[in-house]
């Protein structure tokens, strides 16, 4: 006789073996207005495998069964490696082999746009893994300041193949490299690094220099190489410093240890130290930071990406949860309150996701040569602190949200497979990583004051202007509170006002009418503080149908 006391009924089905791009009419749309010829046909085949079950085994796996970190050998010699489950390769593998590093340096204009949406769909699968990937794509621009390391590494820092041995980068396939800047006693404060980089000669690769030092967080520490920063006798310098040397040797880079963090659980952050390890300048003594700011520069792009993908995902298992699930006689979906909470988190990933993409189009045409007014160079100067801030500010508020529509289901991490939770692990990452929000907000009123700014603004607003009673309003108090800051303590509510602004514009250009109306009546009329307050008279139906994945429907 069976004993069965709970037949398992009204929970809602694995969100797997969904194409992540097809279903995703906001990214569509903002990758058309961004780069009219992408490849559709690409962009289809990367959507179906990062959305497959394949992929999300992968996901569950490589944070499930963390990086493990191995200082000696049985005979007690130092070795410094870090042991990562199979999956993490073999996400790694599949972000480059989709050239998520590598394509904007070896590609025309539309490179940059097409891996920043790319990146997106990646990261609605797995964002611990991108760490080193964003790293690998980001230190191009810098590496060229030495010309003899950039002629020998660039092709293996821009090859689709993945290749995790530990060997001389002449031996490998593909190469990665990662960073090192902060140190316990300086933090986001770079200028009080103690860290020594003594001379130690010249060679083919130009000034050769031994560091002894350390690094409270040392990115991705498999990495083939890294750029660090140093006092070298001319000042605070960009070293680059491989793991292996050109002769075969292991260089003198100590792991510590691994960090135990909130998140980002399948990617490996260090702590390590420095005994005379082998590094060569590269740019100028003295002018390590803006010369590694060309580096950040572009992680800071990705953390805005980033972030746009993971609300996706959250926003995506809340709405094919909430279809699913039964509540008080029907859908949850339909309820009236939380169709307006679908309808503002859906609000809120469009916005993200047009902002960042139009910060990938002004990096696009900076790097490539595509923008002899230069309004696309005081584009990226200006948006690059506005999408890291308010994007990554807005994350964790989003998964929180998104979580809750789930109810304890959201919340629960049962043997790794609770992807919410770990979106919400994920969220505050981004808003840390590579510059604070404060960070951040102060870049952004040093952006405000290169020539011809104001004007670069006003352009990028021009399609939204007298659209709405009270987005004009925002922005006649925006440019008001641009001529007249004083205090930086003010600078955050500047930073939330453009973002605002620049958000309104592009989904007036590239968005439907309910979400642009929605839009502007809950951020500038309403200014509402949580999400589910959309104001009487939007349209929660058309906007949620615009964001709801097609099985769905």
């Amino acid at each position: 006789m069976s004993r069965c006391t709970h037949a398992v009924f009204n929970q809602s089905t694995p969100f797997v073996d969904v194409n992540l791009f097809t279903t995703h009419c906001a990214l569509a749309d903002a990758l058309s207005f961004n780069y009219a010829g992408f490849d559709a046909a690409r962009f289809a085949g990367l959507g179906a495998e990062m959305g497959s079950a394949e992929m999300q085994r992968h996901a569950r796996l490589a944070n499930t069964f963390t990086p493990q970190l191995r200082t000696h050998d049985r005979y007690g010699h130092r070795v410094d490696q870090v042991d990562f489950h199979p999956s993490y390769h073999a996400l790694l593998a599949a972000a480059l082999r989709h050239r998520l590093h590598g394509a904007p340096w070896s590609a025309g204009t539309g490179g940059h746009v097409e891996r920043a949406a790319a990146f997106m769909l990646f990261t609605e699968c797995e964002p611990s893994v991108l760490c080193p990937v964003s790293m690998s794509y980001a230190v191009m621009p810098a590496l060229r300041a030495n010309a003899a390391i950039y002629a020998e590494w660039a092709a293996g820092l821009a090859s689709d193949r993945y290749d995790q041995r530990f060997l001389p980068f002449q031996e490998k396939t593909g190469l990665t490299m990662g960073m090192g800047m902060t140190e316990k006693q300086g933090g986001s404060d770079v200028r009080a690094i103690t860290s020594r980089a003594d001379i130690d000669g010249e060679d083919a690769w130009g000034r050769r220099y031994r560091i002894t030092g350390h690094k409270w967080f040392f990115s991705a520490p498999m990495c083939d190489a890294f750029l660090v920063l140093a006092q070298t006798p001319g000042g605070l310098s960009c070293l680059f410093l491989p793991r292996i040397l050109p002769d075969g040797t292991v260089n003198t880079i100590a792991i510590q240890r691994l960090k135990h963090k909130l998140g980002n659980h399948a990617n490996a952050s260090s702590e390590v130290e420095f005994d005379a390890a082998c590094a060569w300048l590269v740019g100028d003594e003295g002018r390590g930071v803006p010369q590694i700011l060309a580096m950040g520069a572009l992680t800071r792009l990705d953390c805005a990406l980033g972030t746009a993908g993971l609300m996706r995902h959250a926003l995506s298992l809340a709405l094919h949860h909430t279809a699913q699930r039964q509540a008080f006689g029907r859908s949850l979906a339909d309820q009236p309150v939380m169709k307006n909470v679908l309808a503002d988190l859906a609000l809120e990933s469009e916005a993200a996701t047009a902002l960042a993409l139009r910060l990938a189009r002004a990096v696009d045409h900076s790097e490539n040569g595509q923008d002899a007014s230069g309004h696309e160079t005081l584009c990226r100067r200006l948006l690059t602190p506005i999408a890291k801030f308010w994007i990554c500010k807005r994350g964790s508020l989003f998964a929180q949200e998104a979580m809750e529509s789930l109810g304890g289901n959201g919340y629960v991490e049962e043997q790794g497979e609770g992807v919410m939770a770990r979106i919400y692990r994920e969220m505050p990452l981004n808003s840390i990583w590579e510059g604070a929000g404060n960070i951040m907000v102060l870049d952004l009123l040093r952006a405000l004051r290169a020539p011809g700014m104001a004007s670069a603004l006003e352009y990028e607003i021009s399609p939204v202007r007298r659209a709405h009673p009270a987005l004009e309003r925002t922005f006649a108090t925006t440019l008001q509170a641009i001529d007249g800051l004083r205090e930086e303590a003010q600078a955050r509510c500047l930073a939330r006002d453009l973002a605002l602004l620049l958000q309104a514009a592009l989904l007036r250009q590239h968005a439907s009418d309910a979400v642009f109306d929605a839009f502007c009546a809950s951020r500038f009329e309403a200014a509402a503080d949580v999400f589910g307050l959309l104001p009487a008279g939007v349209d929660l139906d058309a906007i949620i149908t615009r964001a709801m994945p097609v099985q769905m429907a």
